[in-house]
């Protein structure tokens, strides 16, 4: 039996799988936490891999492994191998304005079709630039820019301080399409450069199935963002769209053909399989669900019985969940609204169900977007914490206008790594 290793280090914690590569059964894991914060030393992603791959068994017996990440994160390194700086995460909006310049410099159309993206702050693109603007110091020093799943691999194959060859970065096609300074013919110079303020070491782009080698002689993937290593976790095909429901929401749909959305509601990724993984995010999600249980006085199981005991439509009620702004429609200084509201209607039945119907219809809107662009949609396939209410689920067809499939509950992201892992393996 050969075994294989998956990894998703993500924003809260890092997960480590190890599955038999024939089946996909899992043999073992572990887990370890992140620090929280829109920031992070790399170096306590580096301890929390090496907890969680402890916890799990070791790599001894595992002939190949990969590692899928949170995306975007700005790793910075000079030339001893070493970190500049603490990385900037996703979740980081201090280059909003940054974000803002680019846009204003490039336009947001040649943007679009040279990199399928259009900056926000969540890209690694603007936090170079915020480097350049405000830390000249090191940004002056920065020889190599790695995303967070770039650097772990180096450092599990055997680089770091003490082995700093810069040139044995490697990534995927998925990771580095949310840089901004990737794009279909492969890294745009010119834009690193307009973002940094000089050249740099890029971590070279492993196709799907290439592979390298790491220390032991094990097998090594180029790994994948979380989304692109969810997606192979689930064994999502064309035409299916995978709708997460966390803390924000996000639905990315498989496509055999490029996105280019020059309003930037649609992030044209790429995926780790060939296929290209148009996505949009969402800022209100589960949390809406909570903010209606916690003032309704009932768990998540009370809120789903109440929401599924009233009739569809909410009897007019409608809520329009955007408690913290909102991102797809971009809308960063919008509040909640609680409309329809007649004696009749204002229920605690119908408040339970204008929240899910109002979370779901967030999401509704960001896959008609995908439609329009003319992306094929067929299947919906719904993870994540908020998916296993009950109510999520009985409702979700209705207002997502799509047959909706549910998958067990996951390490999707370190399932997809693994997956990778054996494919590599078996060439």
């Amino acid at each position: 039996m050969a075994l294989v290793a998956g990894v998703d280090s993500s924003t809260q914690s890092c997960k480590v799988v190890v599955v038999d590569a024939a089946t996909g059964r899992i043999e073992r894991q572990g887990r370890a936490s992140h620090p929280n914060g829109t920031e992070a030393d790399p170096a306590a992603w580096w301890d929390a891999l090496q907890t969680a791959i402890a916890e799990a068994g070791g790599l001894d017996d595992v002939a190949a492994w990969a590692i899928g990440g949170q995306q975007h994160g700005m790793v910075v390194l000079d030339e001893a191998g070493e970190v500049i700086r603490p990385a900037l995460l996703w979740n980081d909006t201090r280059s909003a304005g940054a974000a803002a310049d680019l846009i204003s410099e490039f336009g947001a159309d040649a943007l679009a079709a040279r990199t399928g993206l259009v900056p926000v702050a969540s890209f690694t693109i603007t936090k170079l630039r915020w480097l350049r603007d405000n830390e000249p110091a090191h940004a002056a020093r920065v020889a190599a820019v790695a995303l967070p799943h770039d650097w772990l691999t180096w450092r599990l194959r055997g680089f770091g301080p003490s082995n700093p060859d810069l040139s044995e970065l490697v990534t995927d096609r998925s990771d580095a399409s949310g840089t901004g300074y990737w794009g279909e013919n492969g890294y745009d110079r010119e834009l690193l450069v307009a973002a940094l303020g000089h050249d740099a070491v890029l971590p070279r782009v492993l196709e799907a199935g290439e592979s390298v080698r790491d220390a032991a002689g094990r097998t090594v993937g180029g790994g994948a963002g979380d989304n692109a290593g969810a997606a192979l976790g689930l064994g999502a095909q064309p035409g299916d769209a995978v709708v997460s429901i966390g803390t924000s929401g996000t639905v990315f749909a498989v496509s055999g053909e490029r996105v280019i959305d020059p309003s930037g509601t649609v992030a044209g990724f790429a995926s780790a399989d060939g296929h290209w993984l148009p996505l949009v995010a969402t800022i209100n999600a589960s949390r809406v669900l909570e903010a209606i249980r916690g003032l309704l006085g009932v768990d998540h199981a009370g809120l789903s019985a109440l929401a599924l005991s009233a009739d569809p439509g909410a009897g007019g009620l409608r809520l329009e969940p955007y408690f913290e702004g909102e991102r797809t429609p971009n809308l960063p200084d919008a509040t909640a609204t609680l409309s329809g509201m007649t004696l009749a209607s204002t229920t605690r039945e119908n408040l339970a169900r204008a929240a899910v119907e109002g979370m779901l219809g967030g999401l509704a809107y960001g896959m008609q977007t995908l439609r329009e662009l003319g992306v094929p949609l067929h299947r919906a396939l719904l993870i994540g914490g908020g998916a296993q209410s009950e109510a999520v689920q009985r409702i979700a067809p209705d207002v997502l206008g799509i047959p909706v499939e549910v998958p067990a509950p996951a390490e999707y992201v370190a399932l997809g790594a693994a997956r990778q892992a054996a494919g590599v393996l078996a060439g």
